[in-house]
């Protein structure tokens, strides 16, 4: 098979990521309080964390970081990851959970696939918080391909459909 042949299977996708931070217990406490996520196991200096009684969907550790800094600005390394909702209502849901407890969300985007929030956990690691509207809707060329763009996000309409 020639290198430019293979394309990954349909049917894969990111199962899980593991984030090195400072502080355990800080990170602990913001992925469960901010975000609801449900603590499902520790190790010596690593918690995992999961919606729904996954094994895992976030894993979080100190072992090469513990008291650590952020990454300098113009460093390489993670911009951010995403996790995706099911519906908008999950996502309105989650923005009017961070807006209680008080987290600075540092945008809000339409990028006509998809709605999104961005946000940075204590350590500095980007979040994006979306849902992606079905494919029929999503936006397209001439030439069929996607039409991705980035325009402000309706947060109030987002906030409205929270109860659907």
């Amino acid at each position: 098979m020639a290198d430019g042949d293979y394309t990954v299977d349909p049917g894969t996708d990111i199962g899980h990521v593991h984030l090195k931070v400072s502080d355990l217990d800080r990170a602990v406490d913001f992925y469960r309080d901010a975000l609801g996520f449900e603590l499902t196991t520790t190790y010596p200096g690593a918690a995992f964390m999961s919606a729904g009684g996954y094994h895992h969907h976030i894993g979080l550790n100190v072992w090469q970081s513990q008291g650590g800094s952020t990454p300098a600005p113009g460093t390489t390394g993670l911009f951010h990851y995403a996790i995706r909702y099911p519906t908008r209502a999950a996502l309105a849901r989650a923005l009017q959970r961070l807006i209680d407890q008080g987290v600075a969300i540092g945008g809000a985007s339409d990028h006509g696939v998809s709605e999104a929030l961005y946000l940075s956990d204590p350590d500095g690691n980007g979040i994006e918080l979306y849902w992606d509207r079905p494919r029929e809707e999503w936006p397209r060329k001439d030439d069929g391909s996607i039409d991705m763009y980035t325009q402000p996000l309706d947060v109030r309409g987002l906030l409205a459909s929270a109860a659907a």
